[in-house]
């Protein structure tokens, strides 16, 4: 395991984004946030687009996941050979693309774009999956976090209300120990992140919940008005 990850163990990692055209859509807002949640207790960041893997590094002294969101359908994270190098040499620690079976745009395989990035990249890969197929096919090529970020976001799983616990349960049941599984996606209370837990999960990423305000003041202003 790779010295990175095992200090992750039991832990909340926390994605800080913010999507274009928002107010808080600038690299140093970004890297403030991080800052943040770092302080808060936070084992790691996740962050998206070079500029904000860039600036969140120097304002954070916990591990950086670094991603690259491009485009606004299909496989759009860190889609290509070429994002997760870009990705890379921002001085992303970890380094987390789309890990999911879908055809990728520059018609590399999930395995040919691994073995690239490995002649360049010898921290952590994440993959980001969406059910149990894509989740061994990324263990077997040894990508070493195994992450549900995008279940209930393809065609593979149903969307739930909330983290897909079920995936979890099986994921951790059938993985190989060699694979870190990482619960992403709809976890939007305590609660939630703590059945993420029980479910098997080795840490537990939350991002709307703790850095969009603009989502969570939709949620406190729909429960205010509906009455």
């Amino acid at each position: 395991m790779h010295p990175l990850i095992a200090p992750l163990e039991g832990s909340l990692i926390v994605s800080c984004q913010a999507y274009p055209g928002e107010p808080m859509r600038d690299p140093r807002t970004m890297a403030q946030v991080a800052a943040a949640v770092s302080a808060g207790g936070a084992s790691a960041v996740r962050a998206q687009g070079l500029q904000d893997i860039s600036a969140v590094q120097d304002a954070v002294d916990v591990p950086v996941i670094g991603i690259w969101k491009d485009g606004t359908e299909g496989v759009l994270i860190t889609p290509t050979l070429e994002h997760c190098l870009a990705v890379i040499d921002a001085g992303a620690d970890i380094l987390a693309l789309d890990g999911t079976r879908r055809d990728r745009p520059d018609g590399r395989t999930l395995e040919q774009t691994i073995t690239a990035v490995r002649e360049r990249f010898d921290g952590p890969i994440m993959a980001d999956c969406d059910s149990v197929d894509s989740a061994f096919a990324a263990a077997d090529l040894g990508i070493d976090l195994i992450g549900t970020t995008l279940a209930g976001y393809t065609r593979a799983r149903p969307t739930t209300t909330g983290p897909d616990l079920d995936l979890l349960r099986r994921l951790a049941d059938q993985l190989p120990s060699s694979s870190v599984l990482i619960a992403e996606g709809r976890v939007h209370t305590p609660a939630q992140a703590a059945a993420c837990r029980t479910a098997g999960a080795h840490a537990v990423v939350v991002g709307t919940a703790i850095t969009h305000p603009t989502t969570l003041t939709t949620w406190f202003h729909d429960a205010v008005t509906s009455g």
